[in-house]
């Protein structure tokens, strides 16, 4: 891909009905992280204790599914300010799809990046979906769950790659596979056992799906994602971890080959349907992506 395919809608940011909505909001990236913060509130670390019956919500995969919900208790501009515990129950992985869309929406090139953050809690790396936008001269890191009002000793708007604020799924697996890390301290959050060797696995097959404007949801099972280190595809994750890795250092060749990867190989990509696990309930579904 090159950058000009992420200035348009994938079926994931596309607001279809909502796109005046979108229209409305100034192509900022801190107008558009606030409208995000406005709009959504992360179902487990909001702030707020939502109902069981809101849960679901998070299950919302589609823009237009966010904005629909959103829309029925708030037919308002996206920047009129909502109750923070009447916001539609999303995570990190949907403030980024929604800024995304809003870029995207404006001819602004965006995409989401998918890795591991180390600002939210000392001596761990939670799993987490950053903002990745064209400035019109390099591509930049933006996390709109992030309030710049907060006490932070970084841009959250401007993360540097290099900082170890946040880093991909490809270069935290080649990290784990040169034995310079310690894999379960990468995961959920410490008190879950979602984390290890088999969990940044399947997130560097989740980064690739959302570079190919493919953004699932983070608890989507798909393709070669085996269910634990032992069954993993260690040879396969490390093509695509060095692939992903050389296209962030501008190269193009490797842009190209993961593309074509992308389109031909199934263990790499959901196909037509995938198995989601719901993260609040544990119950398992098979969801047709066909729109």
């Amino acid at each position: 891909m090159d950058i000009d395919d992420y200035r348009t809608h994938s079926p994931y940011s596309d607001p279809r009905g909502h796109a005046a909505l979108l229209d409305a909001v100034p192509a900022t990236i801190a107008t558009v992280a606030a409208t995000a913060r406005n709009v959504i509130v992360h179902y487990r670390a909001g702030g707020v204790e939502l109902p069981a019956s809101r849960l679901a919500e998070v299950n919302h995969r589609w823009v237009d599914q966010i904005l629909d919900m959103d829309q029925s208790r708030f037919p308002l501009p996206l920047t009129a300010a909502r109750p923070a515990a009447d916001r539609v129950a999303g995570c990190c992985r949907d403030h980024t799809l929604l800024t995304v869309a809003a870029l995207r929406q404006h001819g602004v090139p965006a995409r989401s990046r998918v890795g591991f953050a180390a600002y939210f809690t000392p001596g761990w790396h939670h799993d987490h979906v950053l903002v990745e936008y064209w400035n019109g001269e390099r591509w930049v890191w933006a996390d709109p769950e992030l309030d710049p009002a907060a006490d932070r000793r970084f841009d959250g708007y401007d993360i540097d790659p290099m900082a170890g604020l946040f880093d991909s799924a490809a270069r935290v697996w080649s990290a784990y596979r040169a034995g310079r890390i310690d894999p379960d301290v990468y995961g959920v959050q410490p008190d879950l056992p979602i984390r290890g060797a088999w969990f940044i696995y399947d997130y560097v097959l989740h980064e690739l799906a959302h570079r190919q404007k493919d953004e699932l949801l983070l608890w989507d099972d798909f393709g070669g994602m085996a269910g634990g280190i032992e069954g993993a595809d260690h040879a396969l994750a490390d093509e695509i971890a060095a692939l992903l890795l050389a296209a962030d250092d501008g190269d193009e060749a490797p842009e190209k080959e993961l593309t074509r990867r992308y389109a031909t190989d199934r263990r790499l990509r959901p196909g037509s349907a995938v198995r989601s696990v719901d993260p609040t309930t544990g119950v398992v579904t098979t969801v047709d992506l066909r729109r």
